[in-house]
């Protein structure tokens, strides 16, 4: 079965370098949650401190990309403590709408 076709809001496309980018309707953001809080995920080399470390994403606007990350998680820390909570909803910290 073919996955469906996304539901496109809006669409900019750069004739210039043969592409465009696509704002996509999301229900919401799935993210991964350790112990019922939110976490940051940062890798980085235990040899050298170049380039520095590397932070990883743990939100996604896909369950299955969250869902399979509390599984590796769960995984290599031996713990179930990984989940994936389902945001919809939030405070808007960030807007630069003009009430004209």
């Amino acid at each position: 079965m073919s996955r469906p076709k996304p539901d496109i809001i809006l669409e900019k496309i750069y004739r210039s370098e043969n592409r465009a980018d696509h704002i996509i309707k999301s229900n919401g953001i799935w993210a991964v949650y350790y112990d019922g809080q939110p976490f940051n995920l940062k890798s980085q080399s235990t040899l050298y401190s170049y380039p520095g470390p590397k932070y990883k994403k743990i939100a996604f606007s896909n369950p299955g990309h969250a869902i399979n990350l509390a599984k590796k998680l769960n995984k290599e820390f031996e713990t179930n403590l990984f989940e994936v909570i389902f945001l919809s909803h939030g405070k808007t910290v960030f807007s630069q709408r003009t009430n004209n």
